[in-house]
């Protein structure tokens, strides 16, 4: 040892868990897979879908999504896994059936949002990154929701759940857990995870106009604008090559 390894700082990010070869995937996965490799002029710009895909499936990313990938691509299952193990939105180990995410980025643990994390955390008897042992519920802790205006703001299965407190979040996951209906603040009634993975995978399940498109707070902007007469600036149009 010369005292100059690498060393990380993510121990605990570890990588696909190989351990769990249990698969879902069948025959028309693959299918799908190929039908989403079809739509790019290159096959491999089709990743990040068919991982969405396999999780859609698997509930995970799964040793035999990486390879079905691996191959429907034509690239190595190393290369699949690299993508995989980058983008936290790909899990390594098997989420719940709702995926909760509590913002902690500056404003959203300002207005409440670290508080709120906390809360949760004692409530599902979980951290971030684990999942509930029924597989109800998974949490993580999202680095801004880009929903400021919001804040403190979760999300459930990707949905967004605005303005929320403890006593909030207390009826949202106890409503979930019974199964009962929840409608996010500007979106669709929530589904599962799996089935909102699917979705963005690019499969449409057909109520993309569920809900609404904005929130008041996003729009106040706008509406100024308009109370004022005020417009956008002219933009020239483009110049053709041959007016060059």
């Amino acid at each position: 040892m010369s005292g100059h390894e690498f060393q990380s700082f993510f121990p605990e990010s570890g990588g696909v868990d190989l351990s769990d070869q249990a698969t879902n995937i069948t025959d028309e996965t693959i299918e799908e897979m190929r039908q989403l490799a079809a739509r790019y002029p290159q096959a491999r710009s089709a990743l990040l879908p068919m991982l969405h895909l396999v999780q859609s499936v698997d509930g995970r990313v799964s040793p035999r999504g990486i390879e079905a990938c691996a191959e429907v691509l034509g690239i190595s299952a190393a290369q699949v896994s690299g993508v995989a193990t980058f983008y936290t939105m790909y899990k390594r180990r098997p989420a719940g059936k709702h995926h909760v995410g509590v913002c902690v980025t500056a404003l959203c643990a300002v207005m409440g949002g670290d508080a709120l994390m906390e809360h949760v955390e004692d409530k599902l008897g979980i951290h971030p990154g684990e999942t509930t042992a029924d597989g109800t519920f998974s949490l993580e802790a999202v680095e801004c929701n880009a929903a400021c205006d919001f804040a403190p703001v979760m999300m459930v299965n990707w949905e967004f759940m605005d303005n929320m407190d403890p006593e909030k979040a207390d009826r949202l996951l106890d409503d979930l857990a019974a199964g009962k209906p929840v409608e996010s603040t500007r979106g669709a009634t929530i589904t599962s995870w799996k089935e909102a993975e699917r979705v963005i995978a690019g499969f449409p399940d057909g109520r993309a106009d569920e809900g609404p498109a904005a929130g008041g707070a996003s729009l106040v902007g706008l509406r100024i604008a308009n109370e004022r007469g005020w417009t956008a600036p002219d933009v020239p149009a483009p110049v053709s090559e041959e007016e060059k």
